[in-house]
């Protein structure tokens, strides 16, 4: 238990590195017993933070201490882990996300479901482990608030064509294999100079150099010396399709075996050392047969202009007036705020069980046909659904679109979000106090001995 809260609170759930942020109003009050270790823009992360983030980092290192950094290199990888929190958090509050209460606990008791045990028992053991519960939750919040900014930017910014679909499933024909990466990465700004060319091209060549002399694998070179988010995570990148991965690695990954490393290639984010770990056959076809729903619905948004018990009661009001009679096309075109299906009456066509996601899918697929719900709560909001009917179908081949459309949208999300998060970092006023201020922004000190040394 002690080491799933570690990686909980210190990895991330869903979307990058986490932190064990304390609230601003927290932290006006410990100022006076704590000192601030970071000023991001018109927030601060104290050194508690700092030291509780590090802290769990070494609970999930225990017994391979030797793999991480010394102290004060893993205290500046950290912190920059922690600035980078600090200013989604900040970006998601300044555009409107918002989380209540009730979408805290929900996440709060999946978190205890998955670990076989209840709230309760969850909450004493973070308190056992030296955290309040206050600090969980906010800890919480702060990942769903990432969560949905990031969802939010990749509808806006991310889409596949049909004619990426088509050309990727080709590809996937013609190798089913899948391929579990690792990565370095060194990073380089944006308009780097020959000078940081030249410095950063010395440091990934000094990697390989220690790598391929056997004096440090590759996971812990990318602990100490990798400018990525996962590079605490040894720069584990899992299992990747061939579609999945850049046209500079694809070609090169076709002639590799496990365990081999590529030389130093160039990116858009700066030199990278790629590890096949290992590979394995995925060509095996979809199941044919899944189970489709036929339903429509109505959307009563939860946003900064209607707070979540509004929005509910709402919901309840439109259900009590269908119960009553009132035809559902029709309250639906002129109440629903979802503007893709409010024209149609609601109608959301066919659709599978996870296709909107479990919160959505889940009570969708506990109705009999015909029966109306009670309020369903999503990240959306409340909606009100009909069930007008189930089948079976074949879409094993639609199956297979989604999935690589799906496939390829995150590959985009993934080098997007990545460019954002560079930017948004670049753009904010970052002042870092003692011991960690020594460090460039988005890079690592430690230094390699060059291909030379």
């Amino acid at each position: 238990m002690k080491k799933l809260l570690a990686c909980v609170l210190a990895a991330g759930v869903l979307y990058g590195p986490a932190s064990l942020p304390v609230a601003i109003a927290d932290a006006q009050e410990v100022q006076s017993i704590d000192r601030i270790a970071a000023v991001v823009d018109e927030s601060v992360i104290l050194r508690s933070e700092l030291d509780r983030a590090v802290n769990n980092i070494l609970a999930q290192y225990a017994g391979r201490e030797g793999q991480l950094p010394p102290r004060d290199v893993l205290d500046r990888q950290v912190m920059e882990r922690l600035v980078l929190v600090k200013l989604q958090v900040n970006r998601a509050q300044e555009t409107g996300v918002r989380v209540t209460d009730q979408e805290i606990d929900q996440a709060i008791g999946a978190i205890a479901q998955q670990n076989r045990v209840t709230p309760d028992q969850l909450r004493q053991q973070v308190t056992r482990d030296g955290t309040s519960y206050a600090e969980f939750r906010n800890s919480i919040r702060e990942e769903l608030l990432i969560q949905r900014l990031r969802q939010r930017f990749a509808q806006s910014r991310i889409s596949v064509s049909e004619a990426e679909v088509d050309a990727a499933m080709s590809a996937q024909q013609a190798s089913g294999t899948q391929f579990h990466l690792a990565h370095i990465l060194v990073a380089l700004p944006e308009g780097a100079t020959p000078e940081q060319i030249e410095t950063a091209q010395k440091k990934i060549q000094g990697v390989k150099t220690l790598i391929d002399r056997g004096e440090m694998d590759f996971s812990a070179a990318a602990v100490r010396y990798s400018d990525s988010p996962n590079a605490l995570e040894g720069g584990d990148l899992g299992w990747r399709g061939m579609n999945e991965i850049p046209s500079a690695f694809s070609d090169l990954m076709r002639s590799m075996k496990p365990g081999d490393v590529t030389a130093p290639i160039r990116g858009p984010s700066g030199f990278q050392l790629v590890k096949l770990v290992e590979a394995r056959d995925a060509s095996q076809a979809a199941p044919a047969l899944v189970t489709q729903y036929h339903a429509r619905h109505i959307l009563i948004r939860v946003d900064e202009d209607t707070p979540d018990a509004e929005a509910k009661a709402k919901a309840e009001t439109l259900r009590a007036r269908i119960a009553g009679g009132a035809d559902f096309a029709q309250v639906a075109r002129e109440n629903s705020e979802d503007p893709n299906s409010q024209g149609k009456g609601g109608d959301l066509g066919w659709f599978t069980q996870d296709q909107f996601g479990p919160d959505f899918g889940d009570p969708v697929a506990a109705l009999q046909q015909g029966q109306v719900s009670q309020p369903i709560r999503t990240q959306t909001g409340w909606h009100v659904v009909e069930l007008l009917g189930t089948r079976q179908s074949d879409v094993g081949d639609e199956n297979r679109r989604a999935q690589v459309r799906e496939t390829l949208g995150r590959r985009k999300l993934e080098d997007e979000w990545n460019r954002y998060l560079r930017e948004m970092r670049g753009e904010a006023y970052v002042d870092v106090r003692g011991k960690t201020a020594e460090q460039a922004p988005g890079t690592t000190p430690a230094t390699p001995p060059t291909s030379g040394g």
